[in-house]
């Protein structure tokens, strides 16, 4: 289809081209008394047949190019495009206005260079404004949004975006949350997350092959198998290489959330001052308090670190260091709970048996 249309592109521009020019070439020939070529039909078919001769040789390297030209667009965010077409609109209409003032000025040099020249310039102008600029007008159209009614921030906040990045996808957990009700909203599924999420599922390693076709699969089980709506973001930033980094882009273009278990990624979102989901940070918070002086009944299955510990661990994960359990290492004991340490890796619980504490 496309090969046809620009066959027909040319045969229009050898027709009209014909029509124009074959006369004036006659004429400087000397030919021009011929009565068939100066008809303008017999020129414009002339022209015609001569630009579908040269469709032979020149259409696939134009179906190239507008290929080429279509997949840079199609990569291009909206918001680049938009905000970029929109400068290049006010830069033109500054130039027309500008050129239209200089006409009263008689000067036929003048009057046919400086429109030319004018509308190259405030094109581009316009055009790398608007495009440089769209964060600020973005945020500028965002914070209007936010100043009207309260009831409109509510809708909008029950509607926020949720980004999801590639740790938190082939972590498997989301889907859960997603399942009980916890994450609402949109979820946002970039496009740059399931290419890296296919270069995983795609490597020779089997570790990342394994963790990446569960990265797939939990995708399709939240976009099949779940009430949530999910989308799918087609755009990407050519200039950014990280993917991190692009999460946090979009995530500051569309207002979004980012939804992660990326422990750097987190701390850099609190610097950007974007909104982060941690879902580690989740894990931690709904994990069953333990308070000092509790007794629990827990196997111990190694030694610890220190001499005469064992290390025992809870339902959730959570590990318990039992001080002098060493001893108790495959047996199941009662123990007390010491003291609690909160890490940025999770809880950690100390506890010592509760047959020493009796025995003292």
């Amino acid at each position: 289809m496309l090969k046809r249309i620009v066959q027909a592109c040319f045969l229009i521009t050898g027709g009209t081209l014909g029509i124009l020019l074959i006369p004036e070439l006659l004429s400087l020939m000397k030919m021009n008394n011929i009565p068939i070529v100066n008809s303008s039909y017999i020129t414009a078919i002339i022209g015609a047949i001569i630009f579908y001769i040269i469709t032979f040789w020149a259409v696939e390297y134009v179906i190239g190019f507008i290929k080429w030209a279509e997949d840079s667009l199609v990569k291009i965010p909206v918001t680049d495009v938009l905000f970029g077409s929109l400068g290049l609109f006010f830069g033109l209409l500054v130039a027309f206005l500008i050129g239209f003032a200089l006409n009263t000025i008689k000067v036929p040099i003048l009057n046919t260079v400086a429109p030319i020249l004018l509308t190259l310039l405030f094109g581009y102008l316009g055009y790398q404004v608007g495009f440089k600029k769209r964060d600020e007008l973005l945020s500028l159209f965002s914070n209007r949004k936010k100043k009207t009614v309260d009831e409109e921030n509510e809708k909008v906040g029950s509607q926020s975006l949720k980004i999801l990045d590639t740790s938190v996808i082939i972590d498997g957990r989301v889907a859960d949350i997603c399942q009980t009700g916890f994450l609402e909203g949109t979820i946002v599924i970039p496009q740059f997350v399931l290419e890296e999420l296919q270069h995983i599922a795609d490597s020779s390693d089997v570790l990342k092959r394994n963790r990446g076709r569960r990265g797939l699969d939990i995708l399709n089980r939240i976009q099949k198998e779940l009430s949530i709506k999910v989308e799918i973001y087609e755009g990407d930033f050519e200039e950014i290489q990280e993917v991190d980094s692009k999460l946090v882009k979009l995530a500051k273009l569309t207002n979004g959330i980012l939804v992660t278990n990326d422990f750097n990624l987190n701390k850099v979102c609190e610097l950007q001052k974007v909104a982060v989901l941690n879902i580690n940070d989740l894990a931690n918070a709904v994990k069953p308090v333990v308070l000092p002086g509790e007794e629990l009944n827990v196997q111990v299955i190694k030694d610890g670190k220190e001499f005469h510990q064992g290390v025992a661990y809870l339902d959730d994960g959570t590990m318990i260091v039992v001080e002098e359990g060493r001893e108790y290492i495959g047996r199941r004991i009662d123990v007390l709970v010491t003291s609690v340490l909160q890490t940025s890796a999770g809880r950690m619980i100390f506890a010592k048996p509760k047959l020493l504490e009796k025995a003292l």
